[in-house]
């Protein structure tokens, strides 16, 4: 598909459910790809946050790329030291988790910038808070100083749209109604219907780097 073409499909999306296409914003998930692909097929068109899943790689990739860096992926309890490093964390899915970060910004003074992710196709081997443990968890983190929650991120079931359309709709109601603007949904295969749906956010890979 290419970057040009993503972005087509994401304004047409957006008139689609009559949004205005800078309401969207396309994080372009760099994971496995090299610098050079990444400036051929990302950087050389504009500047669009970079999304990582994995810690080390984006570290790897921050001493040669000047980005927005987001943190996409399982963050463990052991690196929540880099997290400072990323202007957004996708993926806080636990109390503990929160509290480790929380004392990371506490150590080096800064609010980090956060997305509760929510397990709504409640998959067993899927990270997320459960639907119903949400308001407890949410107000728990927004109580922790040094973190800011701006939204919630969800990962759906693989599927047809009559099986991820429903959970993208949950996720943007679950949003409505805690007051959080930000909503991270969408991948390669299904970020039109997220974007039909109330995404702020859609993570795309692969379809970037395809010829």
């Amino acid at each position: 598909m290419g970057l040009p073409q993503v972005l087509e499909a994401m304004e047409a999306a957006c008139r689609r459910a009559g949004r205005r296409p800078e309401e969207v914003r396309l994080v372009a998930v760099t994971k496995e790809r090299s610098v050079e692909e990444i400036q051929e097929k990302v950087l050389r068109h504009g500047a669009f946050p970079l999304g990582e899943s994995r810690v080390q790689e984006a570290l790897r990739k921050m001493e040669l790329l000047q980005a927005e860096w987001h943190l996409v992926g399982p963050l463990q309890r052991n690196k929540a030291k880099f997290a400072p490093r990323f202007a957004l964390v996708h993926s806080l899915d636990s109390l503990r988790l929160a509290e480790a970060l929380d004392r990371v910004g506490e150590k080096v003074g800064v609010r980090l910038r956060v997305l509760l992710e929510v397990n709504l196709g409640r998959e067993p081997q899927k990270h997320g808070f459960l639907e119903e443990e949400l308001p407890e968890a949410l107000a728990r983190v927004r109580e922790m100083p040094h973190l800011e929650v701006l939204g919630l991120m969800t990962v759906p079931p693989m599927g047809p749209e009559a099986v991820v359309r429903p959970i993208f709709r949950r996720l943007s109601e679950l949003a409505d109604r805690f007051g959080l603007p930000e909503r991270s949904m969408g991948m390669s295969e299904d970020f039109p219907i997220a974007i039909e749906e109330g995404a702020t956010l859609v993570r795309v890979g692969r379809a970037l780097f395809v010829d």
